[in-house]
């Protein structure tokens, strides 16, 4: 899953798409001869293995829409290749001196893919959806603070605070949405959230359901045409089918996972048609409890789970190395990362030990139960990541050592997100989570924040743990915020709502024909409108 702005799709952004109305040639190989400039054209197909669950910014909530979303739309600002904050449909803007008030000036000219300029008006009306009760959205908590909003004149938006706000000026990177199109009818089933309108530098052209989203360059994009002509998102739920379409031609990019990217990358035949990347990833992987279920509810059950993951195993075994394990909620490196906090190391003799403390003894079929309750649940994850599906495996192995029956269910995404994460219909979940920059994880991990379609569905609550967060996110001073975070982090680590396991470095391919990707601290991807394929390689017309 993914949090925008704490999840903005600009770092890792997977540019994922299919074809509309272009025709390959059948015999396409790509010459070698040829002038490397800049030119408009071609498609650039890439796999993903989950279909959108909406393409309304506002409610969306995983990676896979946000994919689409972050071509289709733009916010106020974005991050730049630094990973610092520039000005998108903002032109520019100013904090007032006691960090209570933010005035952006907008940029004039900006049009709706229909046609529609987009003024002040447009801001207001995203700012009202995030706060309006009846909408599903998870990210309400970004907007929380703010008192008031004001819009002088169609160019200039005005956010009054009640108190100072860290992430202020990043919340503004929301997508902004066309108020003429969606004040009227019901927002959170609009027809709208499947076929969206933006100002963003792709244009919205299809979408059939499990199979892919077309999209087109937006011919009036205020930065440029893209070069790129065409962006297709195909949905193949596995990874090893992505890679067999990925050497057959029909898709030109895909993330790998760690096999992938060590074993079959080095092949000829990849070698001599495409590229590899890799490069630091704001995310990390984790195996969350839902704290109703009666089996979670003790502190050191939990901990004895956590201690029972190798998690060197997985980093060497899963990964080739190419991972880091983590200790809490923000990503080693980062400064608000707690480096005081041992975590759960592999330990199965002291995980025994704090299952005999709670009452639980093994049965005489091998299996640990409590008061006539045996041990067992259900572990679910998400199908077409191979990574998570042996992270599942390799839990079930290590539990079933303590006499813990798991049974894993591997789920398309969709249903796995809609139905039984939003809905807390689950035991356990091997998932992950993409975090922006700034640290600020309130929506995951506040106790107001347990609502369907909200991040915090394991039902975490930790009313200290809530004060802090609400605190870090007043406090300006980096290394205020950080004290505070560290505190957070050491809480969060002794209650183990989660096992928290590794953070992983992004992986991924493309066909050698596109030019112009760098490996920057943003990752690949923030420039995608300056890639490019030269006229003479160019494979669809």
């Amino acid at each position: 899953m993914k949090k925008t702005n704490i999840v903005l799709c600009l770092c890792t952004v997977s540019f994922v798409l299919s074809l509309y109305s272009c025709k390959p040639n059948p015999k396409y190989t790509m010459q070698k001869d040829y002038v490397d400039r800049p030119a408009k054209g071609d498609t650039l197909i890439e796999a993903s293995i989950g279909e959108p669950t909406t393409l309304n910014p506002v409610l969306a909530s995983d990676n896979a829409s946000f994919s689409i979303i972050a071509q289709v739309f733009n916010g106020l600002v974005r991050y730049d290749k630094n990973i610092k904050l520039e000005g998108d449909l903002a032109e520019k803007w100013t904090v007032s001196p006691d960090n209570k008030t933010l005035t952006f000036k907008l940029r004039r000219g900006v049009k709706f893919h229909d046609g529609v300029e987009l003024t002040s008006k447009d801001v207001r009306f995203t700012y009202e959806k995030y706060t309006d009760p009846a909408v599903k959205t998870a990210y309400r908590g970004q907007f929380e603070l703010v008192d008031r909003v004001e819009t002088p004149d169609d160019y200039t938006f005005i956010a009054h605070y009640k108190k100072p706000f860290a992430p202020a000026l990043e919340s503004w990177s929301i997508a902004i949405l066309p108020m003429h199109l969606m004040e009227k009818g019901d927002f959170n089933t609009s027809p709208f959230n499947r076929a969206p309108v933006g100002t963003g530098p792709y244009v919205f052209k299809k979408w059939v359901t499990n199979q892919k989203i077309e999209l087109q360059a937006n011919k009036d994009y205020y930065e440029g045409e893209p070069n790129i002509t065409g962006y297709s998102y195909r949905v193949i739920p596995d990874q090893s089918v992505q890679f067999m379409n990925l050497q057959a031609g029909n898709i030109d990019a895909m993330e790998l996972n760690a096999d992938l990217y060590l074993k079959k990358c080095e092949s000829p035949q990849f070698k001599e048609n495409f590229n590899k990347y890799s490069y630091a990833a704001f995310r990390y992987t984790y195996i969350g409890y839902n704290l109703s279920n009666p089996l979670f509810k003790s502190v050191n059950v939990r901990r004895a789970l956590s201690y029972a993951i190798n998690r060197d195993e997985i980093i060497d075994g899963i990964y080739g190395g190419l991972a880091r394990p983590l200790t809490g909620p923000f990503i080693p490196g980062s400064w608000a990362y707690n480096n005081s906090v041992a975590g759960y190391g592999y330990d199965l003799e002291k995980s025994e030990k704090l299952l005999a403390q709670e009452g639980w003894k093994k049965g005489s079929d091998g299996v640990l139960e409590k008061d006539g309750v045996k041990f067992s649940f259900i572990l679910y994850t998400n199908q077409g990541n191979k990574e998570r599906e042996q992270v599942a495996a390799i839990a079930q192995q290590q539990w079933g050592k303590l006499g813990i029956n798991v049974r894993v269910r591997v789920l398309a995404w969709n249903i796995f997100i809609t139905e039984f994460v939003d809905k807390r219909k689950f035991d356990a979940i091997v998932m992950g989570w993409s975090l922006s920059r700034d640290p600020d994880c309130y929506d995951i991990w506040s106790s107001e924040k347990t609502k369907e379609g909200e991040f915090n569905f394991i039902g975490y609550k930790n009313s200290e743990v809530d004060a802090l967060l609400d605190e870090a996110r007043s406090v300006y001073d980096i290394n205020k915020r950080a004290v505070l975070y560290k505190k957070a982090h050491a809480l969060i680590a002794s209650d183990c709502p989660y096992t928290f396991l590794y953070t992983p470095l992004a992986l991924s391919a493309y066909h050698k024909r596109f030019h112009g990707i760098t490996v920057d601290p943003a990752g690949i991807g923030y420039n995608f409108i300056r890639w490019y394929v030269p006229l003479e390689i160019q494979k669809y017309k």
